[in-house]
């Protein structure tokens, strides 16, 4: 079923983009919008996110997740703008590239969204560190990959098979390999939409590390974690998800004690904002997060010791300026704003810059 077009969502607040290394070395583009408190998304197989921000299929989601939360979200191994060299593909090397973005941030606890394969990623993050997740949102997930729900050796080859297409024609001019993923992802599109996504896939991974990446997703099994997360869980499935089938979102919020089930009247594994179920998912998913306050949270109340000097310093600072910069912006010394970012650092209690923007993003810092 094709949807009408719409006009663009407004676009999403300005990002700011910076690089993490992973526990191998890996280095991971990471970018933050939006103001309040913090909402990670795992990173999944098709991202880039410095191109994202002006998708007609992802510029909805960014608007939306960023209108109350300091966005985060990052790309995979081998994908968009994080390093396309590539030293292993596993479920372990991408929970340590989660592990590495959280840390870098200085994040302490946070609603965490997994989409998609990023899943089974979020389900073995929260299992190792449930003290760092408030919330758990599981969007078109699955606790199984292909090769490892498969019941027979028709549905292997399906699996084995589109690995292999990727191999042979993901990087070709012709469009016509790629147009089978978009099929999958979203069905639903219009021509603009099926464009910009077959741009995507030739734009964010050279073939060999995207079949790389589709292939060791097909073995992820994450089945014996899910009954161990302990954090308030939400399961949203497309009823015709023809990416994930719709069985494997059931099978997944049956595992997870408590979970709370929404079935989503899409065919698309990615929503989009021009279809009836694009509603019901966000009210879903505000419901559960609740609406976010910070007037009593630590970061306000240390916040609020700051002098309005140090308040102005901070909102610079959170922009990606330097003491010079700021210095030249504030008509100050480099000296005297180095004392200042010291004064700051210390009633934030943080230990670096990134720590120190996240605080000021997490209490909704003036201007930041």
């Amino acid at each position: 079923m094709a949807f009408s077009p719409a006009p663009l969502a407004p676009r999403p607040p300005q990002q700011q983009l910076r690089f993490c290394t992973s526990a191998d070395g890996s280095r991971i583009a990471v970018a933050c919008m939006g103001h309040g408190p913090p909402l990670v998304r795992t990173a999944h197989w098709l991202s880039h996110v410095e191109r994202d921000i002006d998708s007609p299929v992802w510029r909805p989601w960014l608007t939306e997740l960023s209108r109350h939360h300091t966005y985060i979200r990052y790309d995979q191994r081998g994908c968009g703008l994080s390093d396309p060299e590539v030293r292993g593909f596993s479920l372990d090397a991408w929970v340590a590239d989660l592990e590495a973005v959280v840390d870098s941030l200085g994040l302490s606890r946070f609603p965490l969204i997994g989409m998609s394969q990023g899943g089974a990623v979020a389900i073995a993050y929260t299992v190792r560190h449930p003290e760092k997740v408030s919330h758990l949102v599981l969007m078109g997930a699955y606790a199984r990959g292909a090769l490892q729900r498969a019941t027979n050796d028709a549905e292997r080859l399906e699996a084995e098979t589109l690995v292999n297409l990727i191999r042979v024609g993901w990087g070709r001019d012709n469009a016509a390999f790629r147009q089978l993923f978009t099929n999958q992802f979203i069905p639903g599109g219009t021509p603009a939409q099926h464009a910009w996504w077959n741009e995507l896939e030739r734009l964010t991974a050279t073939p060999e590390n995207a079949a790389r990446t589709l292939e060791a997703f097909h073995r992820v099994d994450v089945s014996a974690l899910a009954p161990q997360l302990r954090v308030p869980t939400l399961v949203m499935h497309a009823r015709g998800d023809a990416r994930v089938p719709f069985e494997e979102g059931r099978r997944l919020a049956a595992l997870i004690p408590g979970a709370q089930f929404v079935p989503l009247d899409s065919s698309n594994h990615v929503l989009l904002d021009t279809e009836p179920a694009w509603q019901p998912f966000l009210q879903a998913l505000h419901a559960f997060l609740g609406a976010p306050s910070t007037a009593d949270s630590p970061q306000a109340t240390n916040e609020a010791a700051l002098t309005p000097a140090e308040h102005a310093v901070l909102r610079l600072l959170a922009q990606g300026l330097d003491n010079a910069a700021i210095a030249a912006q504030l008509g100050k010394s480099e000296k005297t704003v180095r004392n200042q970012v010291s004064s700051i650092f210390d009633k934030l209690d943080v230990h670096t810059r990134a720590q120190a923007i996240v605080r000021a993003r997490d209490g909704g810092a003036p201007g930041a």
